[in-house]
């Protein structure tokens, strides 16, 4: 087989954008949601700003694609170059769909109504819906899992609740009595 050829390289970008969504569904769970909460936590959290810390993660992931384009054509290796390009363009995807389509950090508002959109916007939502870094559900960014499904294993794990319960505690704790004297 003559890695070179144009079908094979095209399937290599492809199988590189695929093989991405698998990669992106692991780093979200075991690194962004384990010892790199520290970057990720920005993004559960309410920033001001057009950045937040866990875009440093876009910035790792190009770096790797950028080496990868460096090593392919600067030592003639076509396969390499097909690799990078199949991660640059998940890159691009994710930035449509993730940051765009789901987070509305764009100038302008597009809001799903139906559809596999409407999926990717519910799925993301429900992944934000636990506060923590544990217990979270729908890692992916262009695979959306059925909703019902993630919200029975939110339902089921009671975290959701857990949590509920808990901001309810702490606003009850902070709020004044109706017998005390307001402080000027």
């Amino acid at each position: 087989m003559d890695f070179s050829s144009w079908p094979v390289l095209i399937a290599i970008v492809l199988l590189a954008v695929v093989g991405m969504e698998g990669f992106a569904w692991w780093a979200h769970k075991y690194i962004m949601h384990d010892w790199g909460w520290g970057w990720h936590r920005s993004h559960h959290e309410p920033h001001e700003g057009m950045f937040e810390k866990n875009d440093l993660y876009a910035v790792v992931f190009a770096g790797f694609s950028i080496l990868l384009f460096v090593v392919g054509t600067g030592f003639g290796i076509p396969v390499v170059t097909a690799l990078a390009t199949g991660i640059t363009i998940y890159g691009f995807l994710y930035f449509v769909v993730h940051d765009g389509l789901v987070h509305q950090r764009w100038p302008f508002r597009y809001i799903p109504h139906r559809g596999y959109a409407k999926r990717l916007v519910q799925a993301h939502r429900l992944h934000h819906a636990v506060r923590g870094k544990e217990h979270g559900v729908s890692f992916g960014f262009l695979y959306a899992p059925p909703i019902e499904d993630l919200q029975r294993r939110l339902k089921d794990s009671g975290v959701v609740a857990r949590e509920q319960a808990e901001i309810r505690r702490s606003a009850k704790a902070v709020a004044p009595t109706s017998d005390a004297s307001p402080t000027l």
